[in-house]
């Protein structure tokens, strides 16, 4: 299974921060709380502490992380998994922690419980893909799920159920038809239902987006009554936290370009393009220049070559670009 391989290969990755001290004070942590030290390796944490302040300082951090409120809703409510997360690619680490969840998932990374940041994606979700990754899985019925660029799931296959969980990010489904089993796809808002057919969901900004392909299918609100939204061929509904849409017509082509490796945009301000370019980007990409954001530009763009992407646009706009080291692009 290529998933579980991916799994086992990140689980060899050591974690890696900016700052080499913060490194050191996560392994002395990490190895003074899993073993009762013995008296050379006390002492050679001693040594440690004493080389400088910022070493000792580091280390009380941590400490008080471990009894922090924060950190004890972290970890709230994890057990024994049931079943071992099938890891498609491993998401980017943050460098480090600011504080609250984020800081009890670095200190969970530190114990070698968790590899990644996200630690309750990372539980929850059965497959996962990386920034600027795109991975297709065959699923148990023989469906077939394409995950987008830093998008999780879940699911649930067994007593006969076709059931998926889109955690977060973009999804795009080739149902096998069986009226007798219909196959679901779940958000944070709305639902999707179909016996066999060819959408997406997509899962972000506070709304779930349900795009169809071809064949039909029926959205739904999680919550607030039994409202429900039929959908032919080049029709897409949005649900959130307080309504569902009607049906409303979209150029599928565009709105599925992703799966061609390619984004679509015609006529849209460059703010909502970059937001777009942005999921695919492993760094920050900046507009110092508000009225930059409203030039609207048209463009079909490759999503293996995203700062081209962004510098091409650049030019179009009228607008210069810097990169700076760690993948931030200025705009201005």
């Amino acid at each position: 299974m290529a998933g579980v391989a991916d799994d086992e290969r990140a689980d060899q990755q050591q974690p890696a921060h900016d700052d080499r001290v913060v490194d050191e004070a996560l392994d002395w942590f990490a190895r003074l709380r899993n073993a009762t030290p013995d008296r050379e390796t006390r002492a050679d944490f001693d040594a440690w502490l004493a080389r400088s302040p910022r070493h000792a300082e580091e280390f009380r951090a941590l400490e008080a992380i471990w009894g922090s409120a924060a950190f004890g809703k972290a970890v709230a409510g994890l057990g024994t998994p049931t079943r071992p997360t099938r890891t498609v690619a491993a998401p980017r680490r943050r460098p480090r922690w600011a504080g609250g969840l984020a800081a009890a998932a670095v200190l969970l990374v530190a114990l070698g419980l968790w590899q990644y940041p996200a630690i309750m994606l990372r539980w929850q979700a059965d497959y996962l893909t990386a920034v600027g990754q795109r991975s297709t899985i065959t699923l148990p019925d023989g469906s077939t799920m394409m995950l987008d660029t830093t998008s999780a799931a879940a699911i649930d296959f067994e007593d006969g159920r076709r059931n998926v969980r889109l955690l977060g990010g973009q999804a795009f489904f080739d149902v096998q038809s069986d009226p007798a089993r219909p196959f679901r796809v779940t958000g944070r808002f709305g639902a999707v239902e179909v016996t066999g057919t060819a959408f997406s969901v997509r899962s972000d900004a506070g709304q779930d987006r349900a795009v169809l392909e071809r064949g039909r299918v029926e959205v739904s609100r999680l919550s607030g009554g039994t409202e429900r939204v039929a959908l032919e061929p080049g029709q897409m509904a949005v649900a959130t936290a307080a309504a569902l849409s009607t049906a409303m017509p979209v150029d599928a082509t565009e709105a599925l370009a992703w799966r061609e490796g390619r984004v679509i945009f015609d006529d849209q301000p460059l703010a909502s393009v970059l937001d777009e370019l942005r999921r695919y980007h492993g760094g920050p990409v900046i507009v110092a220049n508000a009225e930059l954001g409203r030039v609207h530009v048209t463009g079909n763009y490759r999503l293996d070559d995203i700062e081209g992407a962004i510098r091409t646009l650049a030019d179009a706009a009228g607008a210069s670009m810097t990169r700076l080291p760690g993948g931030i692009i200025i705009l201005r």
